[in-house]
This record gives C-alpha cells, structure tokens and sequence, in this order.
C-alpha cells in the first residue's frame, strides 16, 4: 500500500509563508506579462518578461519548498532545479534575442537612425590593435 504525501493541514506559519511567497510570485509574473504588451518598442519590452520571470518563478520555487516540506516533513529541494534553469535560460535568451533585433535594426533603413552603430573598441580581424 502506498502512503499518501499530503499528511494535512499546515501550520499557521507555513500558509503565511506560502501564500506571501506565491502571490509575489504570481504578481511579478503579471507584471512581466503587462510590461510585454504595454511597452512600447522591442528593447524596453524585453526586460519586463524576463525580469518578471526571473523573480516570479524564485518567489514560487520558495513557495512550493516551504509547501512540500513542510507537508512530507523532509526537505523538498528538486524546485530548485526548475529555478535554476530558468534562471540560467533567460538572459541566454534575452541576448540572443537582443543582438538579433539589434542586427536587423543595423541592416534597415529605418532602424540605423534609431540605433547607435557597432562600437568601434574592438580591432577587426584583419587590423593590428590600435597602441
């Protein structure tokens, strides 16, 4: 027979904690999704979801820890795992998304008078470094 891994309610404390944490997260998360839509070019919209993202899923991982700890009264630390990545795959990604934008911003004419140029401090591949 298998044992079930809700035992009961929680204490006063935990639910607090719980709650606390799970609504921050949540908020930071819409948030992230208002700044996505409310902004108004594809530079400043990129920081809202990724930022919203990024605390939103720390604030429900420490929520759910709390959660499943205290229910199975042992420590619960595989959410982590999913904060981790998340955290590690969200600014990889915002890059990429960024330098490509930026690329294509560069190679238009309508964007070259919006977007400053390549900066010009690194020496280019067939050029000595500047003394």
């Amino acid at each position: 027979m298998t044992e079930d891994f809700i035992m009961g309610p929680l204490p006063l404390w935990a639910e607090i904690v719980t709650g606390v944490f799970a609504v921050v997260g949540a908020a930071f998360a819409a948030i992230g999704s208002f700044g996505l839509v409310r902004l108004p070019t594809f530079f400043r919209r990129i920081h809202a979801p990724t930022l919203g993202a990024t605390v939103g899923v720390w604030s429900l991982t420490i929520a759910t820890i709390v959660y499943f700890s205290v229910q199975g009264h042992s420590l619960f630390l595989h959410a982590i795992l999913i904060a981790v990545f998340v955290a590690l795959t969200a600014p990889v990604t915002t890059i990429f998304l960024v330098r490509a934008a930026l690329f294509r911003a560069r190679t238009t004419d309508v964007g070259q008078k919006k977007v400053p140029p390549p900066s010009t401090s690194r020496p280019r591949d067939n050029q000595p470094p500047a003394a």
